[in-house]
Formats: C-alpha cells, structure tokens, sequence
C-alpha cells in the first residue's frame, strides 16, 4: 500500500548518548543499526528485519545549547514541503528548520503545532514504500501508534486534519479522562493511524508519543528498569488485548511500548 499524504513514515530519536541510546533500544525492540554516511554528524538508522523504522541523531553541543534535549519526533508525508510549510505558518504552527533535504529520499522541515507538540514533514522522493507505521499486522519493532496528547484537542483536531487531511473514525468514553479520538489518514483507508487525548495537568506540554511494538509487554518493562529506563506508567491494558507502557529511556527521552500481556496475567 503506498503512503500518502499525512502518514507517518519515520521516527527519529535525539539523543545525548548515541552508543548507550543504540544498546538500550536494539536490546528492548530488537532493533539493527547501521551508520548513514553522513559527513560531520553521528545519524544512525535502524530497522526491524528488512524493513527501516527511524533514525537517531547524537546532539551536538550547539544543539544542546539551543535547547535540543533527548526526545523522539515523527516524521509526516507531505507532497509539497514549501506549500505544507505556508499552510501551516498560516494556521499558528512555528517552523523551526527549513531548506534541508535528505540526501536520496527529499526535502523536509521541523515545526512544533500551535501547541508546541514538535513534528517533522518529509516530501519523499524516493519511490521507496515506508513500512515504519505497520498499518494492520502486528509487527515486532514497528510503530503500532501514534498519538497526542493536547490542551485543546478540539483544535489540534482541527489543525491536524486541516494540514494532513486526517478525520476522526471512532471516538472512545475514557470517564473523568474524557474522550480518545482514533484518527484515520484517508477516507478509503480500512485502519486507524493513531489517537488524541487531553493531557493531564500534571503533563506542561503537548507532545506526540509513539508506541513501538515488543513481544512481551512484561519482560520489556522489566528491561527497561534492568537497563535503567524509568516506567512513568503501566502496563495498562487497551482496547484488543495489548498492553503498554509509556517509560522514559536512560538519556531521558520518553517513549511508549505495546505488546502481549505474554505469561502474566
């Protein structure tokens, strides 16, 4: 299935710590790495098999001196990076880098949205499929979701689907929480891409978190503490079965897994 505008394509890990960072994850997602032959920066890809999921950048120290911390972003097809970057100006999002291409594949841009969540848009050039997102099997060290958690998700609703084209497919009651929005990208799409929630008071930003795929959501989480990541929450069951967790890795970067409960119950 080709992707399209408003799919997620690549995720890209900032870290403090390029070595620690690539055992910490290769031994939790069972991730393979391999250098990009980037001339003057550490950028690392990883796969899962055959198939590449993201990339991981080691931040300089001007970088760290601008404010770049450890932190995951994703990266969303555009077909157009001039004309996504005037819609979006227009529609209260900030552009942070523009005028960069990736080498082989197209030109991209960094934002963060009227509310600060941080993204990336990438016109793909390249003719390659991305199977990143796995879209309906379940695939170990694939993305099985994404999702925001806003201040005002009606708007980040709006803005989003404004830009990308996304729309609301099914709606979840979570009680005092409020709402779930699962979105899909594409009216003939036959699956889900990923959710909105209101982020609890407790969390001062809005940020997008992405839930890659383990087999056993119980030794994942005993890894992450055995290899001194922090569980901020779960496991928790979800709606088909699965169970997650969102955790914060050795460098200080929050990220999500999802996988089978396995033998605990």
């Amino acid at each position: 299935m080709a992707n399209q505008h408003g799919d997620f394509v690549w995720y890209e890990l900032m870290t403090s710590d390029a070595d620690a960072a690539q055992d910490f994850y290769s031994g939790l997602l069972g991730w393979n790495y391999a250098e990009s032959g980037q001339d003057g920066v550490d950028y690392r890809m990883f796969s899962a098999g055959e198939a590449q999921i993201g990339g991981q950048l080691q931040l300089t120290p001007p970088m760290v001196e601008h404010g770049a911390r450890p932190a995951w972003v994703g990266y969303i097809r555009v077909d157009d990076v001039p004309a996504a970057l005037e819609k979006a100006r227009a529609s209260g999002a900030t552009v942070l880098m523009e005028g960069n291409e990736v080498p082989g594949v197209g030109p991209f841009a960094m934002l963060h949205d009227p509310e600060g969540a941080f993204y990336y848009i990438i016109d793909d050039q390249s003719g390659e499929e991305s199977h990143a997102f796995s879209t309906h099997e379940p695939k170990v060290g694939h993305c099985a979701w994404n999702e925001l958690m806003a201040g005002d998700k009606a708007a980040e609703i709006s803005f989003y689907s404004n830009q990308f084209g996304w729309s609301v497919a099914e709606t979840m009651n979570m009680g005092p929480m409020g709402t779930y929005d699962m979105l899909k990208c594409g009216a003939d799409r036959d699956f889900m891409f990923g959710g909105m929630m209101a982020r609890p008071p407790a969390m001062p930003v809005s940020m997008w978190t992405f839930y890659f795929r383990v087999p056993d959501i119980h030794a994942a989480a005993d890894y992450v503490k055995d290899r001194g990541g922090e569980i901020l929450n779960g496991p928790m069951e979800v709606p088909g079965g699965d169970m997650c967790i969102n955790a914060m890795d050795p460098q200080g970067a929050m990220f999500s897994i999802i996988g089978s409960p396995g033998d605990k119950q």
